[in-house]
Formats: C-alpha cells, structure tokens, sequence
C-alpha cells in the first residue's frame, strides 16, 4: 500500500530533521515503544511541511530512501540531519507540533499569533528545549526573552530557540519555603535552597536579566500541566507561537493525554 512520505523535527529529547512514513500517532509510539533504541519519557516533535527545502539539509535525498520493507510495513524513520538543524529551519514551514507523553498519546497544537499580554515587575521560569537546554528565570516576558537569548551578541544565546515559560509563582514558593526548608522545589531536579538563593539574587540585582537554575532541563521531568502558554519558536527576524489548550480542554478532547500529563 502507498504511505505518506513526511518530514519531522525532534525537539525532545534529542534533536533531528527526520524523515518517516509514520503518522504522528505512530511515529510517537514508535519512538517511545517500538524502536530498539531505548527511550523512556516525554517526546515533543514538529510536523514540517513535505515540500521544505534548505541547502544546509539532504532532504530529497533522504526522501528517496523511504521504501517501504519487503513485508510491505512502511519505512519508520531515516535520519536527514541530527546537527545545527533548528538554525536552518524555516518556522513557516512546521505546520503543528506534537507532544506525547511516556505512553505515546500525543497531543497536536496548531500555530497562532501570540496576543498574551504581560505585566512587569514579575520574576519567569523558561525551558529552554532545543538547541540549548536550560532552566531559566528572567524578569522578561516570553517574547522578550526569546529576543534577549537568540541576539547575536549574546555569548550565552543562539540564533533560533525552541521554549515555553513554566508556571512558578516564585513569591509564594518564597513564602512557602521560609514556613517549611525541606518542602520539594517544583522540579524534582532542583533543589530547593537553590530555587530559593536564584529568586532572591534576582530580586536583589534589578538589572539582572537572566539567572540559569539548572544547566540541563529534563522536560520528562516536568509536567506538561505547568506549561504557561504555549511553546514558541524564535529567532531575531520571526517567531512562531504554539499555544497550550487549558486543562479542562485536554481532559475533555484528549483524555488519555490528559492522565499522563
């Protein structure tokens, strides 16, 4: 039988232009289930349109070895580029982007013109996903802050970034943590006295912009139910916003995302 020829990028946890003749259903569970190479945790991967096109990438080439096997099952993945691949990647052309969870249910976000509209004066936490991998607070907003990172003169940017802000009313993790030291951060990978000298630094130093809390963010640690707004893709000339449906939304249209959350 005929399969549909498409292009992937994975964002997490590794990163690659990925060819495949899997659906995004399937594509996810093979990643996470089906495949000998072992991998256990969240996935988030774009579905990029069939007909982009980059110097930098051998796409048709890889396309042209998507055959299915002898048995007639379709050709699962071939690896097109696994370095630099977010710097030559067009954002008009990811046409959704999938989250799954350890179990292989994705969740499909389409695209939309970011209109959040933010307050100053407030400390964020941003997931830094791919290229660079960190645990962030700033006191910009989620615009801003893709601007700030992916500035050319930045010494601890890059030219694209893929993130999302992470809900963390720091104000009252700051109150919490004075009643009880040895409550849990809300990131089982930081610790709290951390999380509580970082907050406090920055409120102390006003022109601060930035303050790494972790210099690796495992996404599989961290619930998709603390993701703020969305997931936004950003470079200095154009940016692409994904947002995140409210909870009540994904409990109701995608229940089994929604338990493994």
């Amino acid at each position: 039988m005929p399969y549909q020829n498409r292009l992937y990028q994975i964002l997490y946890p590794n990163q690659a232009l990925i060819a495949s003749q899997l659906a995004p259903e399937d594509f996810a569970r093979h990643y996470l289930i089906g495949s000998i190479r072992h991998y256990s945790g969240k996935l988030v991967f774009a579905d990029i349109d069939i007909r982009f096109r980059h110097p930098y990438f051998e796409i048709d080439q890889g396309l042209e070895q998507l055959v299915p096997h002898e048995d007639g099952g379709p050709k699962h993945t071939k690896f097109i580029c696994s370095y630099r691949v977010m710097e030559h990647m067009d954002f008009d052309c990811i046409n959704s982007l999938y989250l799954s969870t350890s179990e292989a249910n994705i969740l499909e976000l389409k695209p939309r013109e970011y209109d959040k509209v933010h307050q100053t004066g407030f400390l964020r936490t941003f997931a830094e996903i791919a290229p660079l991998s960190m645990l962030v607070m700033s006191p910009y907003d989620m615009v801003e802050f893709g601007n700030f990172i992916t500035q050319p003169a930045n010494p601890k940017g890059c030219p694209k970034l893929f993130y999302t802000q992470i809900e963390l009313n720091v104000d009252e993790f700051i109150a919490n943590f004075e009643k009880n030291p040895f409550m849990q951060a809300p990131f089982p990978f930081l610790h709290p006295s951390k999380l509580r000298d970082a907050i406090l630094e920055m409120k102390v130093k006003g022109d601060k912009k930035s303050k790494g809390l972790s210099l690796f963010c495992p996404m599989d640690q961290i619930s998709f139910k603390m993701i703020r707004h969305g997931f936004m893709f950003t470079g200095q000339d154009k940016s692409k916003f994904f947002p995140m449906p409210t909870l009540h939304e994904i409990e109701t249209n995608d229940y089994k995302f929604w338990q493994g959350m």
